[in-house]
């Protein structure tokens, strides 16, 4: 439910993103929540929510864009290797620092090549666990609805757990997983190459669709199929373990052979998308940083960033999930607000790019914009 709400945040930020965007000092694009609530909304109040939203942004970044994705890439890498969680954080670090202090250029090149071929290989593990198991997906998606509103027994982990709950858990994890209502898509949108929002949120808003209506839903009937979400001790409390223990036994139920198999593809995807999602919103908190002072505060910014890196893989994993709440909550607050007040923007740009008779062709359209 999240990620359809979602989807439409993500087009609603994606276009004001792109709509409202500057050319920073050093000629580069920059765009996100605080500058269309600074510069689409009037005086006193678009400067306070654009200020507001960059303070929090920059909060968050240390949270959600840094702690708990550099604590997820430890808890994986030492689930299957002797290393220790202190070993990977410095390891993780050098290797993320070097990639953050070379820009938004680097960053992309890095994301662009790895995040293709983990989807593949983790989708396509999720997809053959479900095929075999296919008698179990209806079942699955029953227990999702009835224990939403009733709660399951204290043997599930979850007593005493009923529809609050069920809400604040998914509306928490759900932003989480695609960042719709955060402003960061707008941020990411603002940096594209193109000249037309509508264009650009359509895009945006298959980020939300991809990831969570089909990755998680695929990852939550994956863990409930094979049982995983039963399991005690650390693997019921970590989320990336438990889902890489019930990879493993479906593709066990197929062959004892792809147990282990299993078990490093769902390590390896979860390193490498916590990791480029770490590279992302290093760009997101500069971004808010830029927006702040000015580029001089830049570099400062990149180093307290690349050292936060190996502070979040040697924390408590609960320490660092509660900031990283507190964190997006803080940060969707003004945002959501300017969604909503800038509600006719998105509206207007939308009808006049569908009434544009060319608009399904870009190049004809880029040529009337010109024009």
């Amino acid at each position: 439910m999240v990620g359809l709400l979602g989807m439409a945040t993500k087009y609603s930020e994606a276009l004001l993103g792109v709509k409202f965007r500057r050319v920073d000092a050093k000629g580069e694009q920059s765009g996100g929540p605080m500058y269309y609530l600074r510069y689409g909304l009037p005086g006193g109040l678009g400067m306070t929510l654009g200020v507001a939203f960059a303070v929090f942004g920059t909060i968050a970044s240390f949270g959600i864009g840094n702690g708990t994705q550099s604590n997820a890439v430890a808890d994986q890498i030492t689930n299957i290797t002797p290393l220790e969680n202190w070993m990977v954080g410095l390891a993780l670090t050098i290797i993320a620092g070097a990639v953050i202090l070379g820009g938004i250029k680097s960053i992309g090149r890095v994301a662009s090549g790895l995040v293709p071929i983990m989807i593949v290989g983790y989708v396509g593990a999720c997809l053959l666990v479900l095929i075999v198991n296919w008698d179990g997906i209806l079942p699955a998606l029953h227990l999702v609805v009835t224990d939403a509103f009733t709660g399951t027994s204290a043997a599930g982990g979850f007593a005493g757990a009923g529809l609050m709950l069920a809400i604040q858990q998914g509306f928490a994890r759900g932003i989480f997983s695609n960042e719709s209502g955060l402003g960061t898509g707008g941020i990411a949108a603002a940096a594209a190459k193109t000249r037309q929002p509508v264009r650009q949120a359509m895009v945006s808003m298959t980020q939300t669709f991809i990831d969570t209506l089909i990755v998680v839903t695929m990852t939550c009937l994956v863990i409930i199929i094979t049982g995983a979400w039963q399991a005690e001790g650390e693997a019921r409390e970590d989320g990336s373990l438990m889902t890489s223990s019930a990879v493993a036994e479906g593709l066990g139920n197929l062959t004892p052979a792809l147990a282990p198999v299993g078990t490093y593809v769902v390590a390896i995807a979860v390193a490498v998308f916590a990791f480029t999602t770490l590279l992302g919103w290093a760009y997101y908190g500069e971004r808010c940083v830029v927006f702040l002072a000015g580029r001089k505060l830049v570099t400062p910014y990149r180093i307290v960033f690349i050292a936060v890196i190996f502070v979040g893989s040697v924390a408590s994993l609960d320490s660092v999930w509660l900031f990283s709440d507190i964190a997006n909550g803080l940060m969707a607050l003004p945002n959501l607000i300017g969604l909503l007040l800038l509600s006719p923007v998105i509206v207007a740009e939308t009808r006049r790019f569908f009434a544009h008779p060319d608009w399904r062709d870009p190049d004809k359209l880029m040529e009337d914009v010109s024009k």
